[in-house]
């Protein structure tokens, strides 16, 4: 089929782009091929849309690629039981390789331009008080190797609020512990600073100690990563995530964390405590600030509470209605 073929070799084109002209992560590329490969996998099996063909065989004819065939796809996912948020992300990848074909290949159709994906229903962060925080970070830690790395882990991920990825890809040279910041190379490898806190550089410190005598005992050679197994390689985010939940569990957490939620107490705390959007947005890296601005919904909630509770015409102290009839 002459469209799935086309579609297949701009599918290549689209992802080589991706990796080596706008630099996206490996991560990243890999999730875009996934779900466009998912898409071309499907393209033949669709349903015809007339009631006699509805259960033939994979369409011999020519099948062409036009809004119509975007909408059955995603219907076709939402009857796979796919959550709404997967949806919109595989309707993205369907709208970048589509855009990448109009501005890089020639076409003139763009068939995803007027798709419409599933409602966004933005969830508000789940994040840790600042007293279970303090509760996490102050466990006590094994004085070893693993010990300093899990500490620094913990007081890394809070003081910067990075992705796990990014503390993954946190290299030894971009630690500046005399000036408490670090160089984070973020989505799209694009760096920024972020800022080490008078804890974080104390457990980086105790760390680096325990580095080195690790890489010595081993006589491993010089690696640029800055978290390290304990073979003398470079950690994964993977292995970062386990770090994070294993230890909340040993804190005896009321809630799951993950590395994301630390990002989330991270950003809440800063905004609790009269940091502006702004300044969030670049510490946390995001292109857009209307993605900061989800942590606004946080606080707010908490000044209800607190205006709630404490105002004399708060919800605590409001007479009930039904009660006054």
């Amino acid at each position: 089929m002459a469209e799935t073929a086309a579609l297949a070799d701009d599918l290549r084109a689209f992802v080589h782009h991706l990796a080596h002209v706008r630099g996206a992560s490996p991560a990243t590329v890999r999730a875009y091929d996934s779900d466009l490969r998912a898409f071309l996998a499907w393209l033949p099996h669709q349903a015809a849309p007339d009631e006699d063909a509805r259960g033939a065989e994979p369409l011999e004819q020519e099948t062409r690629t036009d809004r119509l065939t975007l909408r059955r796809y995603l219907a076709h996912l939402h009857e796979r039981g796919l959550a709404p948020a997967s949806v919109r992300r595989k309707l993205a990848a369907l709208r970048a390789l589509f855009r990448f074909r109009r501005e890089h290949r020639g076409s003139r159709e763009d068939p995803a331009r007027l798709v419409r994906g599933p409602k966004h229903r933005r969830q508000v962060p789940q994040f840790l008080t600042v007293e279970e925080v303090q509760h996490l970070l102050d466990q006590p830690f094994d004085d070893s190797f693993q010990g300093a790395r899990d500490r620094a882990i913990l007081e890394v991920l809070y003081s910067t609020g990075c992705r796990v990825a990014e503390a993954a890809g946190l290299e030894l040279r971009a630690v500046d512990l005399e000036e408490g910041i670090a160089r984070v190379r973020g989505k799209g490898r694009k760096e920024r600073l972020a800022l080490l806190g008078g804890q974080a550089v104390a457990a980086v410190h105790t760390y680096l100690a325990r580095r080195r005598e690790l890489l010595t005992a081993r006589q491993a050679p010089h690696r640029q990563a800055l978290f390290l197994n304990r073979l003398g390689g470079p950690l994964s985010s993977r292995w970062i995530f386990e770090v994070v939940v294993r230890h909340a569990r040993r804190a005896g957490l009321r809630q799951r964390l993950t590395p994301h939620g630390l990002r989330h107490s991270f950003a809440t705390h800063l905004l609790d405590r009269g940091a502006d959007l702004r300044t969030l947005q670049e510490l946390l890296g995001h292109k857009r600030l209307v993605t900061t601005e989800v942590y606004t919904h946080v606080s707010i909630a908490r000044l209800r509470d607190a205006y709630d509770r404490a105002h004399p015409h708060g919800a605590q102290h409001r007479p009930l209605a039904d009660a006054e009839q």
